[in-house]
């Protein structure tokens, strides 16, 4: 009975790994250019981290399908107002555009691969 429940757990552990992994993929550029969007104040959003969205900048949950380990940000919008979302993934303001998209390393990186 101990061999079987050994066995058992090893299997429930990769399934985890498989599906959880502990290092997360590196994000992808999804676009070179930031996405201007209209925040409503109290709203929460959720941005997309990975860069494997579909509907950027926001996550569509393809960082869970595409078992990348990360998980979108959330971020609540103090106010009404119009703001530039990156979408490079390169940002060190995120999830806010601080122009690293215009660097040479983002702009010769091809759509869809990490930097």
């Amino acid at each position: 009975p101990h061999l079987f429940c050994l066995y058992q757990r090893r299997d429930i552990s990769s399934w985890l790994d498989r599906w959880f992994p502990k290092t997360p993929a590196k994000s992808v550029v999804a676009l070179k250019t930031p996405i201007k969007v209209n925040l409503v104040a109290g709203k929460t959003y959720r941005w997309c981290v990975c860069g494997r969205s579909k509907k950027q900048p926001f996550c569509d949950g393809s960082h869970f399908f595409q078992r990348t380990g990360s998980s979108p940000l959330k971020f609540k919008a103090q106010e009404t107002r119009t703001v530039a979302l990156c979408t490079c993934k390169a940002t060190q303001r995120p999830p806010y555009c601080d122009g690293t998209h215009r660097s040479e390393q983002v702009q010769k990186a091809e759509v869809g691969s990490p930097l």
